[in-house]
């Protein structure tokens, strides 16, 4: 185990002040909760890029794709990066256009133009809870690497960084968020490449190849190695990121259609080359790492153990930077549905203070988060769960709805209440309430799409008939 760092706990608390004085600098006077989490809809392509591939490329995309890259090599790039570069791709193509013309802020409320209110109040559920658990996931992410870091205990190291992102987020909403991740982006571009240069340096690349062959990892070096499993999560975070609130809520804050297009094609190149970096270093790796697998994240024993302080803080910085960007962006997303499908329609005063409530909800949802990361500790369950309550439950109702032309009320809430349903039962027995012996996330995936489309199948096909009859 590489020695702790102590001078590293002071960059630490530093960057949470740089972090916090610029979320705070940016925030200015709202009126409005458009202004709040939309930033008033004016944002060029050049800031849409950066908040997106500061979103996009969080906790797994560095920790989990690195570790995952040293154990089964090359193909480690389904888990992660090409997910989400084949959803920013696949929005760029394809839905830009339908989405920022939509005259809505949420999914839910366009569920209930499509499927009717009913439907968009289960919508808000699961929505709401797919927020939560993103957001904890970062949580989750930074407590385990600042324990191995810093020697920081799990939960003082979570809760540390998640109250300087509900601070600057609840001050200062959207606009905060994006001059934060404008900041972060660069730290984690910088720290990415530090971090390649630092794990390509241990061994020639031949060494690689002797260990994987002494290893008996025939596979290590093909794109398509160990594809059973992540093929399937490939497929769970694509469904569950195309339709993400954080993709309809960047692209409606985008100026134009070209802006957002622009901002989308610039972030897929610009994921591509950082995920492969990663993959790389994590393969580079594996000569030192031969017997096994560190003992924590495979990112933090690279930049803690026997590096300079500079190269080993860019990197140490640049996972802040990953972690904290997709917290803010899943807490301030989270937020704007709590506002506006539970706070505005229960609470009078939510409609006549709609700022004072997006701060409170922010608040309230970034504690929903804590919760959640303080019962789980596994990086990539944790944001597989989160994916699976997308990708199973509102996927196949929520990509119909974009396109639908006519309402569907009984086929959107089968759909949703079957494919979401499970994914449900299958959260609740990760979490040890139920035991149903259901299979475990990614293998639940194919039984929870089934299960979702042939709800909606059904009710389309009775919604049909109930229309012919009243003909």
């Amino acid at each position: 185990m590489p020695p702790m760092r102590p001078e590293f706990l002071g960059l630490f608390a530093g960057y949470l002040v740089v972090v916090l004085a610029a979320g705070l600098a940016f925030s200015r006077r709202m009126r409005s909760a458009e202004d709040f989490f939309l930033g008033a809809g004016r944002f060029p392509a050049g800031l849409i890029y950066v908040s997106l591939t500061s979103s996009w490329f969080g906790a797994t995309s560095i920790l989990v794709t690195a570790d995952e890259a040293l154990r089964t090599g090359l193909g480690a790039i389904w888990v992660v990066g090409l997910p989400a570069v084949a959803t920013v791709v696949l929005l760029a193509v394809a839905f830009v256009r339908p989405l920022h013309r939509l005259s809505v802020l949420t999914w839910s409320e366009l569920v209930e133009i499509r499927y009717g209110r009913t439907m968009r109040l289960l919508t808000a559920v699961l929505l709401g809870w797919y927020m939560a658990v993103l957001a904890a996931s970062q949580m989750v992410a930074l407590g385990r690497f600042l324990k191995v870091f810093l020697g920081l205990s799990y939960g003082w190291g979570l809760v540390a960084g998640a109250a300087v992102v509900l601070a600057y987020s609840s001050f200062g909403g959207l606009r905060s968020v994006v001059f934060t991740d404008l900041l972060q982006f660069v730290l984690l571009a910088a720290g990415v490449a530090v971090l390649f240069r630092l794990a390509a340096g241990r061994a020639p690349w031949s060494e690689v190849v002797a260990a994987a062959a002494t290893a008996g990892r025939p596979g290590y070096f093909r794109w398509f190695g160990h594809f059973g499993e992540n093929g399937l999560i490939f497929l769970s975070f694509t469904l569950a990121w195309t339709i993400s609130p954080i993709a309809l809520q960047r692209i409606q804050a985008a100026r134009s259609v070209g802006a957002a297009r622009r901002g989308l094609a610039a972030t897929a190149a610009t994921l591509l080359g950082l995920y492969l970096l990663v993959v790389l270093a994590g393969m580079w790796s594996l000569p030192a790492f031969a017997d096994g697998p560190p003992p924590g994240p495979l990112v933090a024993r690279l930049a803690a153990g026997g590096t300079s302080f500079w190269a080993g803080g860019l990197v140490f910085v640049a996972v802040l930077a990953a972690i904290l960007s997709t917290m803010d962006t899943a807490v301030n997303a989270g937020a704007l549905i709590l506002v506006r499908d539970f706070f505005q329609k229960a609470v009078p005063a939510a409609r006549r203070r709609p700022v004072l409530w997006s701060r409170a909800a922010t608040l309230g949802l970034g504690m929903a988060a804590l919760a959640v990361a303080l019962r789980f500790q596994s990086i990539l369950k944790t944001i597989g769960l989160s994916s699976e309550i997308m990708a199973e439950g509102f996927f196949i109702p929520g990509l119909a709805m974009i396109f639908l032309k006519r309402p569907r009320p009984l086929a959107g809430l089968l759909g949703l209440v079957f494919g979401g349903g499970f994914a449900v039962a299958g959260f609740l027995e990760a979490m040890g309430v139920l035991s149903l012996g259901l299979p475990a996330w990614p293998r639940s995936l194919p039984y929870g799409l089934a299960l979702s489309a042939a709800g909606f199948l059904l009710g389309s096909l009775v919604g049909r008939k109930r229309e012919n009859v009243s003909l």
